[in-house]
C-alpha cells in the first residue's frame, strides 16, 4: 500500500494552481471538470508519477470550518520537503510567497512556513538528521 493522493482545501481552485505552480514550482497533473466540479492535482517535477496533491475547493461548511480552524491555530495544511530550505524559501519569496516563519532551525531540521494565499499555512521542512 502506498499513498498516491492527498488533498488541500483551498478557497479559489484557479488562485490556488497558480501559487502552487508558479510560486512553488509543482506542475499541474491533473485538470477536468464534470459540471460544477473541478478535479485538479499538482505534483512535484521531480516525482511527477509521484504523489499527487489534490487542491480541492472548499466549498462545504466542514471543510470551511476545518480550514479556518488549521490556520487560526497556525498548523500547516501540509508539509513537503526541501534538501536545501533556504535557497527554497530564496525563490518562493522572489515569486511572491509570503511567510510567516522564515527558515529557523528545529530539532533535527530546518524549517520555513508560508501563507498559500487561498487559506492555508503550509510548511517546507529540510530533514537535518543523517
Amino acid at each position: 500500500m502506498k499513498i498516491k493522493l492527498t488533498t488541500v482545501y483551498v478557497d479559489d481552485q484557479e488562485k490556488a494552481l497558480r501559487f502552487y505552480t508558479e510560486v512553488l514550482g509543482f506542475v499541474k497533473k491533473a485538470d477536468f471538470s464534470q459540471g460544477p466540479f473541478r478535479w485538479l492535482t499538482v505534483a512535484s517535477p521531480e516525482d511527477p508519477n509521484g504523489t499527487e496533491l489534490q487542491l480541492a475547493l472548499c466549498d462545504k461548511p466542514a471543510t470551511k470550518a476545518y480550514q479556518q480552524a488549521m490556520f487560526q491555530q497556525g498548523q500547516p495544511a501540509a508539509m513537503f520537503f526541501s534538501d536545501d530550505v533556504q535557497a527554497d524559501y530564496e525563490r518562493m519569496k522572489a515569486r511572491g510567497a509570503e511567510f510567516s516563519m522564515p527558515p529557523t532551525d528545529v530539532t533535527a531540521s530546518k524549517i520555513a512556513t508560508l501563507n498559500d494565499s487561498c487559506g492555508n499555512l503550509l510548511q517546507i521542512t529540510q530533514l537535518m538528521r543523517g
